[in-house]
Parts: structure tokens; sequence; C-alpha cells
């Protein structure tokens, strides 16, 4: 007998949470009634270390997500498959916006089903207007002081502010 799907992991470094990652919390929010949002402890690229920490992360990922029902926002260190397993989520899905991330997330995939058979991975396409959003670039365009209000809820916009401006905000 097969098992459904009943809890599904979103994981990421969230450095910060986007309008793209929330829309891919939506689109698992269809797919399954309860979704964790797994705030990765991470080096950030290239070990360069993390914009916002883990705390941090997550307090605005919980924020931005506010309201979702169905949505819990969890840190976590170490392998994924090991924190699967201890909040019992049966998937992982992750949002691809091209190639690249396909190829990334595949070695991924595999990696993680060579360590639990049982955890599925799902892949969703991400939506055309979020194809060309990264945390990356919002931190880029904000670390030049550039509005990212279009990209990121008003929140992550303020601490955004707050860390490359200087602007007074409260996370």
């Amino acid at each position: 007998m097969t098992k459904k799907i009943s809890h599904v992991l979103v994981p990421g470094t969230f450095d910060p949470i986007t309008f793209g990652h929330m829309d891919v919390v939506r689109r698992a929010l269809r797919i399954c009634p309860r979704v964790t949002v797994a705030v990765a402890e991470s080096l950030g690229k290239n070990g360069v270390g993390t914009t916002f920490t883990l705390d941090e992360r997550v307090e605005l990922a919980r924020r931005a997500l506010d309201g979702m029902g169905g949505v819990d926002v969890m840190p976590f260190t170490g392998l994924l498959v090991d924190f699967a397993r201890e909040v019992q989520a049966d998937a992982v899905v992750k949002g691809l916006r091209a190639m690249t991330d396909f190829e990334y997330e595949l070695q991924q995939a595999d990696l993680n089903y060579r360590l639990d058979a049982g955890l599925e991975s799902i892949f969703v396409m991400s939506s055309p207007e979020y194809g060309y959003l990264s945390s990356s670039v919002v931190r880029q365009i904000a670390s030049f002081g550039g509005e990212v209000d279009t990209f990121v809820p008003p929140c992550v916009a303020a601490a955004l502010k707050e860390r490359f401006c200087g602007l007074p905000a409260a996370i």
C-alpha cells in the first residue's frame, strides 16, 4: 500500500526569504495540508557567512508566512534527512528556476534518497514572475541601497535596510 504524503518540508537557507520562496510554500500547501519551512543553519555561499543569523532568518520567515495556515517554520542543523525523520515529514518540496537549479537539486535529491529512500523529493517550477528571483540578488540590490519591496515582504525589506543602510527596523 502506498503511503499518502501528509507532511512536507520546504528547506532552504532563506537569507532572506523572498516572494519566490513564499510562492513555493503556497504551492506546497496545494499538495499537502502540512508544510514545515526548514531553515538551514548555513555557512552561506562560498563559506562567507549569512547576512542574517539563523534566529533572524527563522523570525523573518515566521513573520513573512504569518497567516498561512498549515505552515510551521523551524530551524535545523545537520542533514535534511535526519530533520525530516525528526519531524516525520514524508517529502521535500523544492522550487526550480532554471536548469542550473535542476542539476543541483537532482544531486541533492539523489543523495537524500541514498540516505533515506522513504523521503520523496517533489519539484515545482517557479512561477514566471519569480524565475529570476534569488536571495543573493535581493541582498546585492539591498547592499547598494536599492529598493527590494517588489521582491520581499515588508518585514524583510525593513530588516535589509537596517542591515545594509543602518536604518532602524525591528525584527
